[in-house]
């Protein structure tokens, strides 16, 4: 028997899709970000939570206390030497699949603070950084906008992978 008239004689209420598509469809949309601010920018993400701009309406809103309950660490703010062992450490914690957003200009460079000597010159440095969202702060819709775009990058593992011509 042919493959092809085994799928026509299914019904129509089935759907044929990869394990890996469904996984990744349903990490995209529960995303659960870890409770971690640190400075002003953290300041715009409680913001993003609240009734305003409502992460609720994406099913972004369960922030967790642990680190072992999320998949998104938003690092939102000045990273300093002190923090960055932490920083890791929350990190390393968090289970696999895990995404990270840097949020705002000195959790991506360093922002006005880079020339300080206790200041860490970019998250990226200490954990990989998935979307930077810029900013000094950021506004809440920016960070919805990184989050969306993390979503697309979930949801899209292969289509939005940089190429080396581009």
């Amino acid at each position: 028997m042919d493959v092809s008239t085994n799928i026509e004689q299914l019904p129509d209420n089935v759907i044929l899709a990869s394990v890996e598509k469904v996984l990744n469809y349903a990490r995209g949309h529960s995303l659960w970000p870890v409770t971690f601010g640190l400075a002003c920018c953290a300041i715009e993400m409680m913001g993003a939570g609240g009734g305003r701009y409502d992460l609720a309406r994406f099913g972004y809103e369960v922030f967790r206390p642990s680190p072992r309950h999320a998949d998104l660490m938003i690092v939102a703010g000045t990273v300093t030497n002190k923090m960055a062992p932490l920083l890791k450490r929350i990190f390393d914690q968090m289970p696999e699949p895990k995404y990270v957003i840097a949020m705002g200009s000195c959790a991506i460079s360093g922002g006005p603070f880079v020339d300080s000597y206790n200041v860490v010159p970019g998250v990226d440095q200490l954990i990989p950084v998935d979307v930077y969202v810029p900013g000094c702060p950021p506004r809440p819709e920016a960070l919805i906008y990184g989050m969306l775009t993390l979503k697309q990058r979930i949801l899209n593992p292969k289509i939005t992978e940089l190429k080396p011509n581009e």
